[in-house]
């Protein structure tokens, strides 16, 4: 399989080099930086600091040699390289780790998907793709009983919030307990005398600090007891390693234009 990185220099591209490296069915050929940086030209594993990889770094998306792009950037940038492969005759297979998008620009991916076979989640982490499993099913059988919280942390560097991972997890629980989530959605609360917790509510609310990696956790607050969930990541590495898996599924059996997800990808949808 052949893939390409944009913003090959960054936290996630660096890692997701550093995983295709150690995969022998994977072959590096082009990443990309934005335009004026510094190392453009370069040996991109050179570049990342890895070993050599013989392609250089470039400074716009190059997707005419990769059967699959990975991009874990930021919206603007995702936006062009969605729209770029769209204008393909026959474009590379997406997979997009970009969070904080508005809706009108996940309708935009949404668009693209018909010609070219993207898959979107918020986290790659197989262990976070569980927990939203588990999630659904406590959720439906809690229901009302319990009170709901969501509660993340990231590193200071971290420019959305909530974090699209926290957003993912109030969509499984909102979907189980059948409440909208634009209603009920309650991110941090004010200072002040604010009244009771409303029973419907689905609280979120996000912690920045440090070089806190990812963590998630739910909490379900019921009659004398109380359930927690969390999922702590160490490192990016199991998100990179998730990426891969969600590469190397796109590219095997050569899977039509469509947007697909990571449950799909580890077969718990079809």
């Amino acid at each position: 399989m052949r893939i390409a990185v944009a913003g090959a220099l960054g936290r996630m591209g660096r890692m997701i080099l550093q995983a295709a490296g150690r995969d022998r069915q994977v072959a590096v050929v082009g990443g990309w930086e934005r335009p004026g940086n510094a190392m453009a030209g370069q040996d991109l594993g050179a570049a990342a600091g890895l070993p050599s990889l013989g392609v250089s770094l470039g400074t716009a998306p190059d997707l005419a040699h990769a059967d699959v792009v990975v991009d874990f950037t930021s919206p603007d940038p995702t936006l062009a390289l969605v729209r770029a492969a769209a204008a393909m005759r026959k474009p590379p297979a997406l997979v997009l780790g970009t969070t904080g998008l508005d809706a009108k620009q996940l309708a935009v991916i949404k668009a693209a998907s018909k010609r070219v076979p993207i898959v979107q989640s918020s986290n790659y982490s197989v262990g976070m793709n569980l927990l939203w499993q588990a999630l659904g099913v406590v959720a439906a059988v809690t229901g009302e009983d319990y009170d709901v919280e969501v509660i993340e942390a990231h590193h200071h560097h971290k420019k959305d919030s909530p974090s699209g991972t926290a957003i993912t997890t109030a969509e499984v629980l909102a979907k189980a307990l059948k409440r909208d989530l634009a209603k009920w959605a309650r991110y941090g609360r004010p200072k002040g005398n604010t009244g009771p917790r409303g029973p419907l509510e689905i609280g979120l609310h996000a912690v920045r600090g440090g070089d806190i990696v990812g963590d998630h956790t739910v909490l379900f607050a019921g009659p004398g007891e109380r359930l927690e969930f969390k999922h702590q990541a160490h490192s990016r590495e199991n998100f990179a390693q998730g990426a891969l898996r969600a590469a190397h599924w796109l590219a095997r059996k050569g899977r039509k234009p469509g947007l697909y997800t990571m449950a799909q990808v580890l077969g718990f949808e079809r």
